[in-house]
């Protein structure tokens, strides 16, 4: 079966609306100059002010909280089950990012699924290099299902996505014991091959607004140092799939990570996985995000909250 075959059944591939052409146009003419400049620590509140810019909801509150010995924050829409929950790995390339910076973001998430979340602040390369986000991720699930949640889902963003994948193989290979039910996982543009070998680093290296192999190549060595990128915990492109719950992805059709979906899911349709692939024809990475600006945004989180609510509380 070739991979066009493999995929037919499971990739939805969404048009560009007339009106989102143009706002992202001008969004991405206000980023490229910042295009590939090399990451520095000093760039964090840089990063976590842009994410306040989301536009926030009316409905959703915060508290802070530790689960699993880990720090973060609980993302409370008005109405939610306490038998379920959603754990959310936040984006950054490993390096930067914060759960109060994401939890406007998440409220998006969790109001549409309508139940809780919890944004981990899981530790930062440099300081604390693979696997320690790894393990957090693993340590924060744990604390969950200890609490009594009986039912969570995984969603996560870009690096985050990267770390929601290798906590759902972990947990389907038994690396909890709990009673706790992993229902599903919902990705966005997740980072999937740290080897950088998808040929999209190359045929959208022009399209992305945003990010170069090179600079993409230098944050992965900040977080690996000498770890192998084919180490599964690494890279969930190289683990074992079989097992998953169901699996979500919504990627830009102008991003670099563009392979890092589709090949993903490709593998996990031949391993047998419930997975679905949304692309959206001339978004950039993050797109989602810039919920209130774009349709293609409200569309996607309306999809991924329907996923949400039907495999959390569906899923038996």
């Amino acid at each position: 079966m070739s991979a066009s075959e493999s995929l037919e059944n499971v990739l939805v591939i969404h048009p560009l609306d007339a009106e989102d052409a143009s706002t992202i146009g001008q969004m991405e003419t206000a980023v490229r100059p910042y295009k590939g400049l090399p990451w520095r620590i000093e760039a964090r509140e840089q990063y976590d002010a842009l994410l306040e810019g989301v536009a926030p909801r009316g409905d959703v509150t915060f508290e802070a909280d530790t689960v699993g010995g880990v720090p973060g924050l609980w993302v409370r829409p008005a109405s939610s089950r306490p038998d379920e929950a959603l754990l959310h790995l936040h984006g950054g390339w490993f390096s930067a990012g914060s759960a109060r910076a994401y939890r406007h973001r998440v409220g998006h998430i969790a109001a549409r699924a309508g139940t809780r979340a919890f944004v981990p602040d899981y530790r930062l390369a440099p300081e604390h290099p693979f696997p320690a986000a790894v393990d957090d991720a693993l340590a924060v699930y744990r604390g969950m299902a200890d609490s009594g949640i009986r039912r969570i889902a995984i969603t996560g963003d870009s690096a985050g996505g990267k770390l929601a994948l290798v906590l759902a193989a972990r947990v389907a290979a038994k690396a909890v014991s709990t009673n706790t039910l992993l229902v599903g996982a919902a990705l966005l543009s997740p980072v999937t091959d740290l080897t950088l070998s998808g040929a999209t680093y190359e045929t959208r290296a022009e399209a992305d607004p945003y990010f170069t192999k090179q600079q993409v190549a230098d944050l992965v060595r900040s977080y690996l140092r000498s770890a192998d990128a084919n180490d599964p915990l690494a890279s969930p492109l190289r683990g074992r799939l079989s097992g998953l719950p169901p699996i979500l992805i919504h990627v830009g059709d102008d991003e670099v990570l563009l392979d890092d979906s589709r090949r993903y899911v490709e593998r996990a349709v031949a391993a047998g996985v419930d997975a679905r692939l949304d692309v959206w024809t001339g978004m950039p990475h993050g797109f989602p995000a810039s919920v209130g600006a774009i349709k293609a945004s409200a569309q996607a989180l309306d999809a991924i909250g329907q996923f949400l609510t039907v495999n959390l509380r569906g899923r038996t």
